[in-house]
């Protein structure tokens, strides 16, 4: 997205820029966007919570899983809480690589990417999904080694403001939170990398495009997790200001993912695959947004991560029959998701569901 189609910052984010030694570029309008349409879309699972050296190749409707291994047969690839796509979308002769997510640490991505032999150089932006530590942690380590091997123009496109406010956890003892991180947004600018707040639709390299903010208009609701605080203490923390009513400033509530978004792909005459990190917002609204603002009904692939670990199997077993009604050609469980919603969703879609592992390569084809 170039920058003309951008405005410049609202005054409210332009104050806290000056104040905080930072630039962010906010999205203009909530107009139309054009998206493209790609050839091929090559995924390799950099980190999930899972590894399987046996893992074994699969394909369904035409989508491939294939393992992927370890360079050195002396270290493992590692896996953690967390998730880390390096995705591959090519037009024709023309090709991009994205980065979304980071995981939990900064030595499980750098140690796989070097594992499996990923050539940095050719990352042309970055994604993040949504304000969690297990999908962030590892991004400024990620850039303190391999900042000076990408583009100078490098941007990183954030769903807004929401992902920059502090988050807890429910400690062990009842009545106490424990810190769950703040993604400092003055990291990023330290690393000269543009801060793009994506909370309406944007295209991405001409080959990716995102949701923006996910309506909330399926049965679907935000399971329990995280709680959020919202405000900005010392230029860190997230400025609330446009977003939300003034008596919010400084509260710590259940964390609602105001500004999750997710990335997504229109493969030549397959249709969209969704590529949703957590799904908190519910992965039904996640699949529905994206084909509101593309104009596009037929889905091809929904993946990542949804969040439905945690589910009752009754509120389980409706979510996946609404899933089913999408219709999708395949449907790849990550992360979050839940050995239980792979079961079910094996069970209501059967030949529809391909698993992975950390470093699996995932290859769509039209």
């Amino acid at each position: 997205m170039k920058r003309r189609d951008f405005l410049t910052a609202s005054a409210a984010f332009a104050a806290a820029s000056a104040a905080g030694g930072f630039a962010c570029v906010e999205i203009a309008s909530a107009a139309p966007i054009d998206v493209p349409t790609i050839d091929k879309l090559t995924v390799r699972v950099l980190v999930d919570s899972a590894s399987d050296i046996f893992f074994k190749p699969g394909e369904a409707a035409g989508v491939k899983t294939e393992p992927g291994r370890s360079a050195v047969s002396t270290r493992p690839l590692h896996s953690e809480w967390g998730l880390s796509l390096l995705l591959e979308p090519q037009r024709g002769a023309d090709s991009r690589t994205l980065l979304l997510d980071y995981g939990w640490t900064p030595e499980t991505i750098i140690g796989n990417m070097e594992l499996l032999r990923v050539d940095v150089s050719k990352i042309n932006a970055l994604i993040m999904s949504h304000g969690h530590f297990d999908h962030w942690g590892g991004l400024i380590g990620f850039l303190d080694k391999h900042r000076k091997a990408l583009p100078a123009d490098l941007a990183l496109y954030a769903g807004g403001e929401d992902n920059f406010c502090k988050r807890y956890n429910r400690a062990a003892t009842p009545g106490q939170l424990a810190d769950f991180g703040m993604l400092d947004r003055r990291d990023i600018a330290r690393h000269d990398v543009k801060l793009v707040l994506a909370e309406t639709p944007v295209v991405i390299e001409g080959q990716a495009f995102t949701t923006g903010k996910i309506k909330r208009s399926s049965v679907e609701k935000v399971l329990p997790n995280t709680l959020v605080e919202f405000g900005q203490k010392n230029g860190a923390g997230c400025n609330t200001s446009h977003y939300l009513p003034a008596e919010m400033e400084g509260k710590i509530v259940p964390d609602e993912h105001i500004h999750e978004h997710a990335t997504c792909f229109n493969l030549k005459d397959k249709g969209l695959i969704v590529i949703s990190s957590c799904g908190h917002v519910g992965i039904v609204n996640t699949v529905r947004q994206a084909q509101e603002v593309s104009g596009i009904e037929k889905v091809h692939a929904i993946m990542g991560g949804f969040h439905l670990g945690p589910a009752p199997a009754d509120y389980l077993t409706q979510i996946v029959a609404e899933i089913g009604k999408l219709n999708p050609d395949v449907l790849i469980p990550m992360h979050c998701s839940g050995l239980n919603f792979t079961q079910e969703a094996q069970r209501q879609m059967p030949g529809k569901v391909l698993t992975t592992t950390t470093g699996t390569k995932i290859t769509f084809a039209a």
